[in-house]
């Protein structure tokens, strides 16, 4: 079959190629400017194919034998998932896609703290690719994101903890809750009582509020929490408590400034 009709064949389907036996420079090209993963189809491509075919197609990578660093980095500029075609990529790779996206540490084998830390500072969400988060990993990923919680197997309680401070729901995704937790957990964010309110008791519930509230460093927030809580309430709430009364009694001076700052606030 004459060049020609060759050319015209590989202008129409780029894949031709592969069907072309030792196929001139000439064809190579055209098929490589068509469509960049042909390179998979030609032996031996110069440099100047290989980059031709990274320019068309930054999937290309994959059918370089030795990338050069500047191939392998304009590879991943053009799109994170391309890391996956990388063989033994260098942190200095692995920082530029999870640059782009935390999720392309799904592509890295056994990360270190540092690049699981990076990942999830991108994307709390990527910590679903990690088998294993470091605590700190886990701890900073329910700080940014309390769902972050549901993707992890085995959280620590620290985790479990910050997760719940950080949004009252967060409870519903840990599992094995046993009375411990829970009151613990009602410590850092009394909202969790809309969720418990049946698995302990009025008592358990008054020592709890008796040590968070006497602290001077209690946090504004709970104390707001507490006050507006519908849940608790000594007339209409599931778990019936005078909590102006139990401030007054037991809170800090913080906590009774508050306290008065919310009830000035509601009236």
């Amino acid at each position: 079959m004459e060049n020609s009709m060759l050319m015209e064949m590989i202008k129409y389907n780029p894949k031709a190629i592969a069907n072309i036996p030792n196929p001139n420079e000439e064809m190579k090209l055209l098929a490589l400017r068509q469509n960049g993963l042909t390179l998979e189809y030609i032996e031996n491509p110069t440099t100047e194919m290989q980059e031709l075919a990274l320019d068309n197609d930054a999937r290309a990578i994959q059918f370089i034998t030795n990338p050069t660093e500047e191939m392998m980095i304009k590879a991943i500029n053009a799109g994170w998932t391309n890391l996956q075609y990388i063989k033994n990529p260098s942190d200095k790779l692995i920082k530029l896609a999870l640059s782009q996206a935390g999720w392309a540490i799904q592509y890295v084998e056994n990360p270190s703290e540092e690049l699981q830390l990076l990942a999830v500072r991108k994307n709390y969400d990527s910590i679903k690719f990690i088998k294993e988060p470091f605590p700190s990993v886990q701890e900073e990923a329910v700080t940014i994101n309390y769902e972050a919680l549901r993707y992890i197997k085995t959280p620590t309680f620290q985790a479990e903890l910050l997760a719940v401070k950080n949004n009252e729901r967060a409870i519903t995704f840990i599992n094995n809750l046993d009375k411990n937790k829970i009151l613990e957990f009602l410590k850092v964010n009394i909202l969790v009582i809309k969720y418990v309110v049946n698995e302990i008791t009025r008592e358990d519930l008054e020592q709890v509020l008796k040590e968070v509230l006497a602290k001077e460093d209690v946090e504004e927030k709970y104390i707001r929490d507490f006050l507006n809580c519908s849940t608790i309430d000594k007339n209409n709430g599931l778990l019936p408590l005078d909590k102006i009364m139990l401030i007054y009694k037991y809170g800090s001076k913080k906590a009774k400034k508050i306290a008065v700052d919310e009830k000035l606030k509601i009236m």
